[in-house]
């Protein structure tokens, strides 16, 4: 639990509310073209930017816990370019070998190269991106959506299907001839993606990421990771939440008492607090487990699910005890609502996940309780 804590573990959530306070609140407004180069170098210096990268390129490595105690902790002052804080992790790069360590991965860590990790076909779509191999050369056709940061990315990790192969991991360089990015857009949470179209382009079989039919796993451990990242941040954003309810029902009404004694109000609050104490219970756990070498796929998922779920309930019901002012452009419960609702549809829906985790006991006996 985030109360059984080591001395070094102790220090590093101490650092981690620091660095919220003293480098991430007072931008608040500041756009992110002028604070992001300084919350990394902020970053640097503190040592919480390379936690997110492995030490063969200078990172360190963090664990799944250590992960989840800074995240929380940043999450709980809900302060603005958040993602600035850490450094772009391999992702699904992660032990590659040559040549995408060198071409691909090492430009990534080191912030010359930005990625896109395309999986998700537009509904419209006749069919999933497929590719064929000709010689040295796989041939791809096909279009992916919602690819976050993908205008900015020199290249992309998508999951293909490779005829008579299966599901295969391909890095595909956006400046080729055949890679053509189609659409920009901007979902409610503010956040950025793009959409491609691959006509017969043309990529080296060595971009492939291990071998072909070996593709969808690895993607899913991707995903399973951002899960685990998702719920440490709506756990975070959950204790914010409660702060600033905790003081607005303490706060007098007109009548001069605190808006938190009338009993219908305390039962909603009460409960709020229940549920996020149940989330941030349940992550700690799976980060323990995960770090223990568990497989914790299905207690990500459930974290997931549980913490998406429960953040908008609070943010929901806390713009509804304090009224109709919450609900101004510039609230900071206004803004937030817009913020978190994506995320029960990001890396997986809430009922697909859901599925996921029935399947998970009833047809492979996995998942713990």
């Amino acid at each position: 639990m985030p109360e059984q804590l080591t001395t070094e573990q102790q220090a590093l959530v101490a650092r981690a509310h620091q660095f919220a306070h003293e480098e991430l609140l007072p931008r608040h407004g500041e756009p992110a073209s002028s604070a992001r180069p300084a919350i990394i170098a902020a970053s640097r210096a503190a040592g919480l930017f390379t936690m997110t990268q492995p030490r063969a390129f200078g990172g360190t490595a963090a664990s799944a816990l250590e992960l989840t105690l800074v995240r929380d902790t940043l999450a709980a002052s809900n302060p603005p370019h958040l993602d600035a804080v850490f450094g772009p992790g391999p992702g699904v790069l992660a032990n590659v070998g040559e040549p995408l360590r060198s071409t691909h991965l090492a430009p990534l860590l080191a912030g010359s190269k930005r990625s896109g990790f395309a999986f998700t076909e537009p509904d419209d779509a006749p069919a999933p991106t497929r590719a064929r191999i000709e010689g040295d050369m796989l041939v791809i056709d096909g279009q992916k959506s919602y690819v976050t940061g993908g205008a900015d990315a020199a290249f992309l990790s998508a999951l293909v299907q490779v005829a008579d192969r299966g599901p295969a991991l391909v890095v595909i360089d956006t400046h080729l001839p055949g890679v053509t990015l189609t659409r920009q857009f901007t979902s409610l949470d503010g956040s950025h993606h793009a959409a491609f179209r691959f006509e017969q382009g043309r990529v080296p079989t060595a971009h492939l990421i291990g071998a072909p039919g070996e593709g969808l796993p690895r993607a899913m451990r991707q995903i399973g990771d951002v899960r685990l990242l998702i719920a440490a941040q709506c756990v975070g954003l959950m204790r914010w939440v409660l702060d600033h309810l905790t003081a607005h029902l303490r706060a007098p009404d007109r009548s001069g008492r605190p808006r938190g004694e009338k009993e219908g109000v305390r039962l909603r609050y009460g409960e709020l607090r229940i549920q996020a104490f149940a989330a941030r219970s349940m992550l700690y756990r799976t980060a323990r487990l995960a770090d223990a070498g568990e497989n914790v796929v299905n207690e990500a998922m459930a974290c997931k699910v549980f913490a998406t779920e429960t953040v908008g309930r609070l943010v929901d019901t806390a713009i509804q005890l304090e009224g109709g002012h919450a609900l101004t452009d510039d609230h900071p419960l206004s803004i937030l609502y817009r913020q978190v609702r994506s995320l029960r549809l990001a890396e997986g829906g809430t009922d697909v996940l859901r599925l996921n985790v029935a399947r998970g006991k009833l047809d492979l006996d996995k998942g713990l309780i």
